[in-house]
């Protein structure tokens, strides 16, 4: 897989570039000309990549997401809600801690990391996306 694509309302790029690049320490990446023109922007770290497009009538994807790899989960979630952000754990994935967010605009975010590498509470690697 290339990328996944989240739809955003129209004109929220910086609140976007606030979550994907401020939280979530993912880099922007220059869209091409012609798709710049059409809104949104597009971010790059760790393995994946997500482009968000302005759509004019926006619902938020509360059911459907992206499930994302991560290295240490629990320093993940702690920021998370540092921002004021949700997160819904939940044990019902074997193999995995996972739990479910939302970004700012509702869609819903799945992070996920393995059981049997699962960080301790006290790790202190890099929280953000992997692949």
């Amino acid at each position: 897989m290339h990328h996944v694509q989240l739809s955003v309302p129209p004109g929220t790029e910086d609140r976007c570039r606030a979550y994907w690049s401020g939280v979530l320490g993912l880099a922007e990446i220059e869209k091409p000309p012609v798709l710049a023109a059409r809104g949104g922007c597009w971010f790059r770290g760790g393995g994946i990549e997500v482009h968000l497009g302005a759509e004019a009538d926006f619902v938020p994807a509360r059911r459907a997401h992206p499930g994302i790899l991560v290295t240490s989960l629990d320093a993940l979630a702690d920021r998370l809600q540092a921002h004021g952000l949700p997160v819904t754990w939940d044990d019902n994935f074997p193999g995995y801690r996972r739990f479910h967010s939302a970004d700012p605009f509702g869609n819903r975010l799945e992070f996920l990391e393995p059981a049997t590498t699962a960080a301790t509470p006290d790790a202190t690697t890099a929280a953000g996306p992997s692949a």
